[in-house]
């Protein structure tokens, strides 16, 4: 019998994230051999192909935190590939608005976030300034980002897999991983036989949980997938927004609330909603996975987490159930906007939120390492604006350079 293949290293998972680690890998070690395996039959099919498009601009993250460190050079990089390859993007700007007096407080908050962690060009404005840059929207000030953008993350995911499949990657779709095994001598179990590498970087987002598990690592954290829906506008004639529009968000939540985006095919959504779903492909809410409902329902921190938020979560069921909800929670700062407005098309993203036994949503990415084994145990958004720099993070992590 023929011994399983080895390479330098092995990637597990093809959205943007995992991919952009093997280009880093290869730009630094050209002579090594590569593999990144995919369960699916092409890149970024889960978070990195069902966000909202958006290069983050760096605002929300704690001080300090990986997040906040790696976002704006993670857009400053990702900007330079797009630039570099030709690959649709737009550096249309967003205001972050706050509709009523309560709301300024928690502002003035993202605002000192946004100075300590060196976001380019942001600014404080008021309600004239709101008006001249976004003529539909209101609001009593506004935190205006103009390096925030939109951009083509399926083409990015594109350009990155005929990169590395030029630098004699090998780029195998279709390819389930069941389980990692061998902290100082892994192997890499696949449906099509074991794969053997000197060094292992997982980056399965939705089931990054259950693969770091089965190479030994704690349960803690726990994936808990929540669904995130949007809702098209109609066209106009003259453009509804020239970028973004964001409401101020509940600081005791990962999400960013219903906000107004501008697509780089010109479409224009609301959304995204935020609701825990019985599967971490749950793309049509009615999807159900047994296994999935199983190990999101015995984690304590998922029980933890409805009992702090149960208003929140009852907002949300509501939202899911009605256009109408969507729509006002929008049109607090665009008035105007009815349910008459959307286009009737809709589609919908599922976030891997780790949560703590305790019930905290993580909201950092989170990394652990165990010999030549490295897991990226949480990396929700920004993560697809982050990549090239989370890439970087990670190769240095492990050649410890």
């Amino acid at each position: 019998m023929a011994s399983p293949a080895k390479y330098d290293l092995v990637v597990v998972g093809a959205g943007i994230v995992g991919l952009a680690v093997a280009r880093e890998w290869i730009m630094r070690r050209p002579a090594d051999s590569v593999a990144v395996l995919e369960r699916e039959d092409g890149p970024a099919r889960h978070q990195s192909g069902h966000n909202s498009g958006v290069i983050h601009g760096g605002i929300y993250y704690q001080p300090g935190s990986l997040k906040a460190r790696l976002c704006v050079e993670g857009a400053r990089l990702m900007y330079e590939y797009c630039e570099d390859n030709g690959i649709s993007h737009e550096r249309c700007g967003k205001l972050i608005v706050a509709v009523s007096p309560d709301e300024l407080g928690r502002l003035d908050d993202l605002q000192a976030r946004g100075v300590a962690n060196e976001v380019p060009g942001l600014r404080r404005i008021g309600a004239k300034e709101i008006a001249d840059i976004e003529p539909n929207a209101v609001g009593l000030q506004a935190l205006h980002a103009p390096n925030t953008g939109i951009v083509d993350y399926p083409g990015v995911a594109r350009k990155l897999v005929a990169d590395l499949t030029a630098a004699g990657v090998a780029v195998r779709f279709g390819t389930t991983v069941s389980a990692i095994d061998g902290a100082e001598n892994p192997v890499v179990h696949t449906a099509d036989g074991a794969v053997r590498a000197r060094t292992v970087i997982a980056c399965a987002g939705l089931w990054a949980d259950r693969l770091a598990r089965h190479a030994g690592a704690p349960r803690e954290p726990q994936i808990v997938p929540f669904r995130g829906a949007y809702l098209g506008l109609k066209p106009t004639v003259q453009p509804r927004l020239n970028g973004m529009i964001y409401p101020v968000p509940n600081p005791e939540l990962p999400f960013l609330g219903v906000h107004i985006t501008k697509h780089i095919t010109g479409d224009v959504t609301l959304g995204p909603s935020a609701m825990m779903v019985g599967a971490r492909d749950a793309y049509a809410l009615r999807r159900l996975s047994v296994r999935d409902s199983w190990e999101t329902l015995t984690w304590p921190g998922t029980w933890r987490v409805a009992r702090r938020y149960w208003r929140v979560g009852v907002d949300e069921i509501r939202m899911a159930a009605s256009r109408r909800e969507f729509v006002t929670a929008a049109a607090r700062y665009m008035p105007g906007l009815t349910v008459a407005d959307l286009d009737g098309s809709s589609h919908a993203g599922v976030r891997a939120q780790a949560v703590g036994r305790d019930g905290t949503l993580v909201d950092d990415f989170v990394i652990s390492r165990d010999g030549r084994i490295s897991h990226v145990r949480n990396a929700p958004s920004p993560a697809a604006t982050s990549a090239f720099a989370l890439a970087r993070e990670l190769v240095d992590r492990v050649t410890g350079t």
